[in-house]
């Protein structure tokens, strides 16, 4: 009796493991977050450092009150103020929206040429062969030129995040290393997440990053991993719960991630 009793804590102890086995071998993009909700304004955090770590090794999103940019790579989480320093994140933070995954690539591919932000995203998606696909990317070498942005944390009350623009921290690098990390996500999945391209930025040394606004990438290798499956947590604060998602925010969307307003 006492034998069988010890066999069932073992089991219920391997549990935790088992499952986060499951998810790294199924490829799942795991979400913290509604996009469209956070572009609306919904900057406070709804998921912590601590729980995201379970769902993946590799990744992009926002810290706590938009207070700068969000990057995971190699299991490690780091963050990069409006102030343009970039630092290990602390095990205590938390996130407002984020994406992430346990990255094992499929392909690797070495890029021919020098290629700018525009050329490669089309030379990517002569690569990636479903239009309906969810892909993990990680472009990692040697970068010409490199510009990126962070916010800072906004005043109360909460603007919509393309109201914030004028805010807007920018970064410029020449002749640096590092890695993009990020996805490539589907139209069906834009009123959750962002359709298209989406990168950070850190550089080799861990002392720069960012979101991406441009870069012209010289002797780097593109890692892809597609993803077989998707999962999202919900917020559950009062204020999503109130959130108006009748608003098409497709253009402001668009000048978030450009870092300019796309109506002018």
């Amino acid at each position: 009796m006492k034998s069988c009793w010890l066999l069932l804590l073992c089991l219920l102890y391997m549990l935790p493991v088992s499952a986060q086995r499951t998810e790294q071998r199924s490829g799942t993009l795991f979400q913290a977050g509604v996009a469209s909700a956070f572009i609306g304004g919904l900057y406070d955090a709804c998921y912590s450092y601590k729980e995201l770590r379970r769902h993946g090794d590799f990744g992009l999103g926002a810290p706590d009150k938009l207070d700068g940019e969000l990057v995971i790579l190699d299991g490690k989480f780091y963050e990069t103020r409006s102030s343009g320093k970039t630092f290990p994140a602390a095990d205590t933070g938390s996130t407002s929206l984020a994406f992430i995954n346990f990255f094992h690539a499929d392909k690797k591919i070495v890029l021919p040429q020098a290629m700018s932000r525009t050329v490669l995203y089309r030379y990517l998606d002569s690569l990636l062969e479903n239009p309906n696909g969810i892909y993990a990317i990680r472009i990692q070498g040697s970068f010409d030129t490199v510009r990126t942005r962070a916010f800072p944390p906004p005043e109360h009350p909460y603007r919509p995040l393309a109201g914030m623009l004028d805010q807007q921290h920018f970064f410029s690098f020449k002749h640096i290393s590092g890695n993009l990390v990020g996805y490539r996500l589907p139209l069906y999945l834009e009123a959750l997440s962002i359709h298209g391209y989406h990168f950070h930025f850190l550089s080799a040394d861990k002392q720069s990053g960012g979101h991406i606004i441009d870069f012209i990438a010289r002797g780097a290798t593109v890692f892809i991993d597609e993803l077989e499956n998707y999962s999202l947590a919900l917020p559950g604060s009062a204020e999503f719960r109130q959130f108006d998602f009748g608003k098409d925010r497709k253009e402001e969307l668009k000048s978030v991630e450009t870092g300019h307003n796309t109506n002018k």
